[in-house]
């Protein structure tokens, strides 16, 4: 895996209709490859490692048991006004609109969506910007998160190489119900990789939740160590290398050689069924499970 943090999106059904449709809307996208796993806690599950343009990530097709939510959204930067819009009504289509396409004062073309499945698209005109990144994860800070997104960004990036904070607007005096001060928008970089993200006062119905986790691939035990120990902050959350933070964001700490492991399907059995058993991911137990031992 070439990206540090990658998304992974929980469907209901589906894998390769899923797959189809996404690679068919973003240009030069792939499916590397898709996988079945049996006996998991939801059911026999699909899992797809795809990359949409520059973004790796993965689709975990396990049944109906957790529905997407805007406060996670993906932010699709376009070239011109014409892809903006083909974009928009390509990923609108069947889904439901959160903030139509037109003119706003950050954009020119821009407009935010939910696609049939749920899940929640910006696409924005760049508007001869530079695109540094092109689909970059946004986080919305609502409910009790609310005024702690400057605080969550601060707090991921002490703990993963090449971090920092890029730019923060903050809300004035007139934004009310948001205080003045927290995050009208910001972007920070973690582990290389651009994400956004906004505190938002007003009383939505929503919130973080496990549809979207955001996956840490490690290379050794002391790097899961390490950002377990680090991010985990609800015991009752901690499953198959699951976990929530302060801030109720699902991640997954795993190890890269998680992959490798699960090609061979008569030894991907024993992986599986060694995992399902763990909070934290345990490399040399997943090891000894693809041996027999």
């Amino acid at each position: 895996m070439s990206q540090k943090i990658t998304p992974c999106l929980w469907f209901e059904k589906d894998a390769h209709e899923i797959c189809k449709f996404y690679t068919s809307i973003f240009k030069g996208s792939e499916v590397k490859n898709i996988r079945t796993l049996r006996n998991t806690p939801s059911g026999t599950a699909e899992v797809a490692a795809v990359r949409l343009r520059d973004m790796e990530s993965t689709l975990l097709v396990a049944g109906p048991f957790f529905k997407f939510t805007p406060a996670v959204s993906f932010l699709v930067a376009c070239e011109t006004k014409g892809e903006t819009e083909e974009l928009w009504n390509k990923l609108s289509e069947g889904g439901r609109p959160l903030m139509e396409l037109g003119e706003y004062p950050f954009s020119e073309k821009y407009g935010w969506t939910e696609d049939k499945y749920g899940l929640s698209w910006q696409v924005m005109f760049m508007g001869g910007h530079a695109i540094e990144q092109q689909i970059t994860p946004s986080l919305l800070f609502v409910g009790w998160q609310c005024g702690k997104a400057e605080e969550a960004m601060e707090f991921y990036s002490t703990m993963f190489n090449e971090s920092r904070i890029d730019g923060i607007v903050r809300y004035g005096e007139g934004d009310s119900p948001d205080r003045a001060g927290t995050v009208k928008h910001a972007a920070f970089t973690l582990a290389g990789r651009r994400f956004t993200a906004m505190d938002s006062a007003y009383p939505h119905a929503f919130t973080f939740n496990e549809a979207i986790s955001f996956m840490v691939h490690c290379e050794t035990q002391e790097e899961i160590d390490y950002y377990w120990g680090k991010l985990s902050a609800d015991p009752a959350a901690e499953q198959c290398g699951w976990l929530k933070d302060k801030y109720g964001l699902s991640w997954q700490v795993v190890p890269t050689v998680l992959g490798e492991i699960l090609k061979d399907k008569e030894k991907s059995a024993r992986v599986t069924a060694a995992f399902l058993k763990m909070k934290k991911f345990d490399i040399e137990a997943l090891k000894q499970a693809y041996e027999g031992n």
